[in-house]
């Protein structure tokens, strides 16, 4: 019976450990994703933008997801990693990543739109409330001599797309780190 109640004893143990380990594994994922917010009014309307993608990559280069809410889905967005300076909105958000993919070879930058969306390679339609999930691959080096994180600041961006490429309330920025 004392072998019995030890082995079952152990067991349990040997349970609870491998679910805290699985806990702390699952709290470690979730740490590594950041999000960025803004609130912004156009049109009469309030939107309040959310962004969330990874905080650090790989520096060769790595395919991250990006999701999104709260968009203005009359509004067209880009997603990509570009220089950034300043606050969200304060200035254009670039050079980026993969520049103007419009052929969809780099799969570095996603144009979310419902004019449009979903017709060409690396774009799709908005989601309920104005929501994204896209996929996009991210290096430190953007080229001529924009290393992120060395020479330039970078991060993961939504910026107004080219109907309405002057407009900033639509920039959101998650810092980004390379490793």
């Amino acid at each position: 019976m004392r072998t019995f109640l030890t082995t079952r004893t152990a067991t349990r143990a040997t349970v609870a450990a491998l679910a805290a380990a699985g806990l702390t594994l699952s709290l470690a994922s979730s740490a590594s994703a950041a999000t960025a917010t803004r609130t912004v009014t156009d049109g009469g309307a309030t939107y309040n933008l959310s962004v969330t993608a990874p905080d650090s990559v790989t520096a060769a280069g790595q395919n991250i997801t990006v999701t999104g809410s709260g968009f203005n889905p009359g509004q067209g967005i880009y997603v990509g990693l570009c220089v950034v300076n300043g606050a969200p909105g304060a200035n254009k958000p670039t050079p980026c990543l993969g520049g103007q993919d419009q052929s969809g070879t780099t799969s570095a930058s996603h144009w979310v739109s419902n004019l449009g969306g979903g017709t060409l390679p690396n774009t799709s339609k908005y989601g309920p409330g104005g929501s994204f999930s896209v996929r996009i691959h991210v290096k430190a080096d953007l080229g001529g001599g924009k290393i992120c994180g060395d020479t330039v600041e970078c991060a993961i961006v939504t910026r107004a797309d080219h109907m309405n490429a002057g407009n900033r309330k639509y920039d959101v920025h998650v810092p980004v780190n390379f490793q």
